[in-house]
């Protein structure tokens, strides 16, 4: 049986240059295995096949995640909270408030790091506090080297420890008097928020709460 060279195996567009990657690389010519019985060249016609395929899934493969790899990651939209201006002037319990505000504008903002953390809260203060926190940075510029540190030395410098003492001395003493009991409630959580160092135990809170209620029904009630 003669063959012509390789005519047996051409794509029906006859050019063999236009062949995939994968097709040329198992592409084998019957005038090359002239050696092997009809059958044998048969089965391994059938096994080229198979690789050609697992040659194109590894690519089509290869070129997905390639793909994806170069797309863009969506990005999660931030929300940007307005925080209120901390000058340093404000009562007792105001900068506990003021670091409130500021660690749930950051959350928002998604902002992770240490120094970006600083640095947005150093750009809501103004005044007494503003001057200060400049003022420390200008002396050592690495003075607020974590984000708690940056609020622990604010405390120490506008909450001084006597605020918590007297927050402390009033809640203990805490009466409801002529207030309705929500603004009894009110006063008494107000307290509670302004005492950090040594927070009061839950217990003692009740207590305290229960104890402060006037003779009324809710009084009765409790007791």
């Amino acid at each position: 049986m003669e063959y012509e060279h390789g005519a047996e195996n051409q794509p029906m567009d006859g050019n063999p240059s236009m062949r995939g990657p994968s097709e040329s690389a198992t592409h084998i010519a019957r005038a090359d295995c002239l050696h092997l019985s009809d059958p044998e060249w048969e089965a391994c016609q059938r096994l080229a096949a198979v690789i050609g395929k697992a040659v194109e899934q590894r690519d089509d493969a290869a070129a997905t995640t390639t793909t994806a790899s170069s797309g863009t990651t969506p990005r999660v939209q931030s929300l940007k909270l307005h925080v209120s201006n901390y000058v340093g002037n404000e009562g007792g319990g105001a900068l506990l408030r003021w670091l409130v505000e500021v660690d749930t504008a950051i959350a928002a903002r998604r902002i992770f790091d240490d120094p970006s953390k600083v640095a947005f809260a150093m750009s809501c203060l103004g005044g007494r506090a503003r001057s200060w926190v400049y003022g420390r940075q200008l002396t050592d510029a690495t003075c607020f080297s974590t984000y708690a540190e940056f609020k622990e030395e604010l405390r120490h410098a506008f909450e001084p420890p006597k605020n918590e003492f007297r927050s402390r001395a009033e809640f203990l003493d805490l009466q409801q008097g002529k207030h309705d009991v929500h603004a009894y409630a009110q006063r008494a959580r107000y307290l509670v928020s302004n005492i950090v160092t040594n927070p009061i135990h839950e217990s003692t809170k009740v207590v305290t709460f229960m104890k402060g209620l006037r003779d009324g029904p809710v009084n009765a009630y409790l007791f």
